[in-house]
C-alpha cells in the first residue's frame, strides 16, 4: 500500500521528511517495502515551498531478505523487497492523514495525502518533474486507481504526492538524513564542520557536501527544521559510514531515502519551443558579447541548433559561475541547462558545457603607418589615419585572445544548485 504525501511544510519550519518518520511510527505492525522515497518535482513551478521534495513509502508484510535502513531511538528501521499483504485501505488514510493534519503547517502549505494499492503510470512523473500538472488530471488517476486522498486547503499538495509513487527508480541517488530530538528544534545545531569539508575526499560518491567557495556546510539545513543534516551519494553504505564519520549532536533517529536528486531528470532535451516553468537543454552558438545588468546577473545572447534566438542568464547568487559566463565570445559553440523564467523568457543558467572555442581576437595597438607612426583613430567605426602624411587604414592591428576558459562542464558552487540538477562529478 503506497502513502504519498507533499507540501506540509513552510519557509523556515518542518520538513515534509519528517513525516515519514512519523508515518512509520503510526505503522508499528507493518513493513516498509523497498525505501522511502524522496522524489524532487519540478523546479520551477511557482509555488513551490522549498525544494518541491515529494515523499512515498510503501507498506505491507515485508518478505525475502531485509536490510536496515534506518534507526528510530533504539529501534531498527528496516526494509523488505517485496510485500505478501497489505493494510486496509481505509484504515491507513484514517491513520495516515491523523500524522499529516498534527504536522503540516497549514498556514503555510496546501497539504495532501494519497493512498494507493497501484502505482500511477510513469508518464505521470515524468509529467511533474518536467510541467506543470492541474490537480484535476491527478484526481482522475486516484479515482480510476480506486486510492483514496486526505486534503488540507486546496490540496495542491495531492499532485506531488501520487507523482512521488508514480516515480519509477532508473539513474537514481540516495539520501541519509538525520532528525533532532524534539527538544533541540530551533536551537543551534551541535555538529563539526570540519568534518564535512572532509566528505568528498573520504566518500567520493557523495556530493554537494560543502561549499569551499562560500565556506558553507551545504548538508545542514538553514531553517528551524528538524533535521540536523543530510548526506547524498550515489552508495546507500557509504552514507551510512560518512553519518558515522561526523561528530554532532546525538540524533533522534535517522533514514536512507532513495532519491531522483541530482539526476537531471527535469531537463527537457527534445523540444520544438520553449515555454515558462520548465528546464530545457539548449545546445547552440553565442551570438553576443556577455553583459552585466545591476546587480550583477551576467547574460549572453544564443541561438539554438533549431533557429531559435534567446537569452540567457547566471544571477548574482551563482557568484563565480558568472565569471565564465563574461569569458564567452561570439561564435563559441555551448550546451545550456536551465529554466525558461515567465518574466523575460530568459533561461536561467544551472550549468553549462564548451563545446568548442570560437578563435577571438582583441586590439593589440593602432595601426602603424608606412613612415613608422601610429594612426589615430579618425572616429567609431570610422577607421585611422596619419596625423603627419594622411595615409588610411581600416583596422587596428589584432591578437589571439588568450582565453581563461577551456572546453569542457561548468558548475555553480554547491549553495547556487538546485536538488535535482546533476553535479559534474557524477557525469564524468
Amino acid at each position: 500500500m503506497f502513502i504519498g504525501i507533499d507540501d506540509t511544510d513552510s519557509p523556515n519550519y518542518m520538513c515534509t521528511t519528517f513525516l515519514i518518520i512519523e508515518l512509520i511510527k503510526a505503522f508499528p505492525e507493518w513493513d516498509l517495502i523497498g525505501m522511502p522515497r524522496l522524489v524532487r518535482l519540478n523546479p520551477a513551478v511557482p509555488w513551490k515551498t522549498r525544494g518541491n521534495a515529494a515523499l512515498a513509502i510503501n507498506i505491507g508484510r515485508g518478505k525475502g531478505d531485509c536490510r536496515m535502513i534506518g534507526m528510530l531511538g533504539n529501534r531498527s528501521i528496516l526494509s523488505y523487497p517485496r510485500s505478501y499483504s497489505e493494510p486496509n485501505q481505509e484504515e491507513v488514510l484514517e491513520r495516515a492523514s491523523c500524522v499529516v493534519e498534527k504536522w503540516a503547517q497549514k498556514d503555510y502549505s496546501d497539504p495532501g495525502l494519497v493512498i494507493l494499492s497501484k502505482q500511477p503510470e510513469e508518464s505521470l512523473y515524468h509529467q511533474a518533474v518536467t510541467t506543470i500538472l492541474e490537480k484535476d488530471d491527478v484526481l482522475r488517476v486516484i479515482k480510476e486507481l480506486g486510492g483514496d486522498y486526505f486534503q488540507l486547503n486546496n490540496g495542491r499538495g495531492l499532485i506531488g504526492a501520487t507523482s512521488a509513487v508514480a516515480w519509477r527508480p532508473k539513474d537514481r541517488t540516495y539520501e541519509l538524513l538525520t532528525y533532532r530530538h524534539r527538544e533541540l528544534w530551533g536551537t543551534e545545531r551541535v555538529i563539526s564542520e570540519q568534518e564535512i569539508r572532509l566528505l568528498d575526499s573520504r566518500y567520493p560518491s557523495t556530493f554537494n557536501n560543502f561549499d569551499f567557495e562560500n565556506e558553507h556546510p551545504a548538508i545542514i539545513p538553514h531553517t528551524n527544521c528538524p533535521i540536523l543534516y543530510g548526506i547524498r551519494g550515489d552508495s546507500a553504505p557509504d552514507l551510512i559510514m560518512a553519518m558515522l564519520s561526523i561528530p554532532s549532536e546525538i540524533p533522534e533517529s535517522w533514514l536512507l531515502f532513495i532519491t531522483n536528486q541530482g539526476t537531471d531528470e527535469h531537463i527537457i532535451t527534445d523540444w520544438k519551443t520553449l515555454r515558462p516553468f520548465s528546464s530545457y537543454e539548449v545546445v547552440g552558438e553565442v551570438i553576443g558579447e556577455p553583459w552585466t545588468l545591476r546587480g550583477g546577473h551576467v547574460f549572453i545572447s544564443l541561438k539554438s541548433d533549431n533557429g531559435i534566438e534567446l537569452e540567457a542568464a547566471a544571477y548574482e547568487p551563482t557568484k563565480s559561475f558568472r565569471n565564465v559566463i563574461r569569458e564567452l565570445r561570439r561564435g563559441d559553440r555551448v550546451r545550456v541547462l536551465g529554466e525558461v523564467r515567465e518574466d523575460y523568457g530568459t533561461l536561467n543558467i544551472e550549468k553549462l558545457e564548451v563545446i568548442q572555442l570560437a578563435p577571438s581576437y582583441i586590439k593589440k595597438s593602432n595601426p602603424i603607418c608606412a613612415c613608422g607612426r601610429y594612426m589615430k583613430s579618425i572616429g567609431t567605426n570610422q577607421g585611422y589615419r596619419c596625423r603627419v602624411c594622411s595615409t588610411r587604414a581600416d583596422e587596428a592591428i589584432m591578437e589571439l585572445e588568450k582565453r581563461s576558459i577551456h572546453t569542457g562542464w561548468y558548475e555553480p558552487p554547491v549553495c547556487s544548485r538546485r536538488h535535482i540538477s546533476k553535479p559534474i562529478k557524477r557525469m564524468l
